[in-house]
């Protein structure tokens, strides 16, 4: 199955069939004082400067998220974008949930984005799905419903089936829904990635959709993080992600050496430019 996302120049495809898309998640305030300064002066510089250094650093999706609390998300997150298509050509990642921010957001966004996201929660699909359909965006599917984050797989599983039915329903392509099968904590909960890993391996082989991953989430408040984070990537694309969200300077060179072993960079092109790349910084 293929996800098409654009922008004015560039088409992104996210397959099993091709490489491991990367979506920059940089573009983000939480936890960043300077950013969310920024943010709340209307100030784009700093955006447009991670958004430059994301391309350059492997990216393919720039994700965009602007929730600040004192802001209006609803104003911002649009000033943002369209600061980052003047700057920048890849396809956006439209990240907030307020159906009124993404509204905004997609008024002025000139390609196809990829929307960060819609729940199984009734509120959510109300809310979310209209606009998808309205504006033909994609839209990223996240397993928590209204009684929260399941801790098994099958519960996981029924509600990306919920979310997807729901929006073919609409007249939503099934292909425009890519799965974030939600990963927690290793460091609260031993069982944390592997129940991800079993609902990864289940929505692939009974659904067949695109599927993304947070590739930081597992390693939260445990040392050495990169180490878990690229140990993640590498087991979530085996097991059938598509996709990931992620700090591309830390993980595309994981990334692109476990494409290579699975055989998705033919002739090992992809890994070895970006070896070389490398070798000259």
């Amino acid at each position: 199955m293929e996800t098409r996302l654009w922008s004015k120049t560039k088409e992104v495809v996210i397959s099993d069939k091709g490489p491991t898309i990367l979506v920059g998640e940089r573009i983000n305030p939480t936890g960043k004082q300077k950013l969310s300064a920024a943010l709340k002066e209307t100030d784009m510089k700093l955006i447009c400067e991670e958004a430059v250094d994301q391309i350059q650093a492997g990216a393919d999706i720039l994700d965009v998220n602007t929730g600040v609390a004192g802001i209006d998300d609803a104003v911002v997150l649009p000033q943002a974008v369209q600061a980052i298509m003047d700057t920048v050509d890849p396809p956006l990642c439209l990240d907030s949930n307020n159906p009124k921010a993404l509204e905004s957001a997609l008024k002025v966004c000139q390609c196809k984005p990829l929307m960060n996201s819609v729940t199984g929660e009734e509120h959510s699909l109300e809310t979310i799905l209209p606009l998808v359909k309205e504006y033909g965006a994609a839209v990223i599917g996240l397993l928590i419903d209204d009684e929260g984050i399941p801790d098994n797989s099958d519960r996981r599983l029924a509600i990306a089936c919920k979310i997807v039915e729901r929006a073919v329903t609409l007249g939503i392509p099934s292909e425009d829904i890519v799965i974030d099968c939600l990963v927690q904590s290793v460091g609260a909960d031993a069982r944390a990635v592997l129940i991800t890993i079993e609902t990864i391996r289940k929505v692939k082989s009974e659904m067949g959709l695109n599927i993304t991953v947070g590739a930081s989430n597992g390693s939260f408040g445990l040392p050495d993080r990169n180490l878990l984070n690229s140990a993640f990537l590498a087991i979530a694309i085996a097991s059938g992600a598509t996709c990931a969200i992620a700090d591309v300077a830390k993980v595309r060179p994981i990334v692109l050496a476990t494409d290579l072993l699975m055989g998705y960079d033919k002739f090992a092109k992809r890994y070895i430019q970006a070896y070389k790349q490398r070798q000259q910084q």
